[in-house]
């Protein structure tokens, strides 16, 4: 996969994706290089207002793009819900589900359903939108995927199972790299019951690297911080790899002919360049915690996988 990129995307006519937090950043990249090799996609955002001119952006792009906006506020399972079932009458399948959106570092805060704020959007959210859209995307099957985008932050800790919501002693960063390390457990577990119910859906995940979006200033803008802010963009300004760049590992997880179940891509130092496999924590690859962690997000989301018998 050396020098991979946008120009190799294999031909996506006639297929649905479904892509979320597609307003700006990494997620907007990856929907308009989809609509860009033919697919057919839904950018799946909190605000109406953004993701409604992120569709005009697209389109004025990409002409002839097959692009519509649909509303989904991952922090509210209530919007989960209605998202999927609003797809569902519209589509009858899915052949690709890209779980992008997220967000990083904030002071703490609760969802819509009690959950803290990182882990209720960048896992549960994902965990139930998944579990909705799945009988679609078995409908789609073979050649379906679902791809989660992770970070290479969840080498800050594995998942606390005994304070999953960040009571006691909440570090920030912390709780965003649990929360994407339940991105990548998710990833590990959904692809071997996939497998045992012998799917031909693959789930893979991919992290962008270093990117320039506007996560990094997002909490400390919250916080009030706006120098911190100003000065996290000029890092990003110097430092970081476009937002195309950075959603080049996601574009090759959702369309390369060789990707297999559970694998994970990024770029090849972590930080910038094009895909490649990328170096995970061994927490990430773990059975029973992967086990332990379903469970407990079918509890906390009420959602329920039906995978078909084998």
């Amino acid at each position: 996969m050396p020098g991979w990129n946008a120009e190799n995307i294999p031909d996506q006519s006639g297929r649905t994706a479904v892509v979320t937090g597609a307003n700006s950043g990494i997620g907007y990249a990856a929907a308009r290089e989809l609509a860009r090799r033919g697919a057919d996609v839904v950018l799946a955002c909190r605000s109406a207002a953004r993701g409604r001119a992120a569709v005009v952006r697209l389109r004025a792009e990409v002409p002839g793009a097959k692009a519509d906006f649909l509303p989904l506020d991952l922090a509210d399972l209530a919007s989960v819900r209605e998202f999927a079932h609003v797809h569902g009458q519209r589509r009858r399948s899915l052949d690709l589900l890209v779980n992008n959106a997220g967000v990083m570092a904030l002071p703490y805060g609760k969802t819509a359903d009690g959950f803290e704020t990182q882990f209720g959007v960048n896992h549960l959210g994902h965990f139930a939108l998944t579990g909705l859209l799945l009988p679609q995307l078995l409908s789609a099957a073979p050649g379906a995927r679902i791809v989660t985008v992770a970070s290479g932050f969840h080498a800050l800790g594995d998942v606390d199972f005994d304070d999953l919501n960040g009571e006691r002693g909440y570090r920030r960063w912390i709780a965003y790299g649990r929360s994407k390390t339940a991105g990548l457990l998710f990833t590990h577990e959904l692809a071997r019951r996939l497998a045992a119910a012998g799917s031909g859906i693959v789930a893979a995940a991919a992290h962008p690297g270093y990117a320039s979006t506007n996560l990094h200033a997002g909490a400390s803008l919250q916080e009030g911080h706006r120098p911190m802010s100003r000065l996290l963009g000029l890092g990003a300004a110097v430092l970081a790899q476009s937002a195309a760049s950075g959603a080049l590992p996601t574009l090759y997880a959702a369309t390369a002919p060789d990707v297999a179940p559970d694998a994970f891509y990024g770029p090849p130092l972590g930080w910038r360049g094009a895909p490649a496999r990328s170096w995970r924590a061994k927490w990430t690859l773990d059975d029973a915690s992967g086990e332990r962690l379903w469970a407990a997000s079918e509890k906390l989301t009420g959602v329920a996988y039906g995978f078909p018998a084998r």
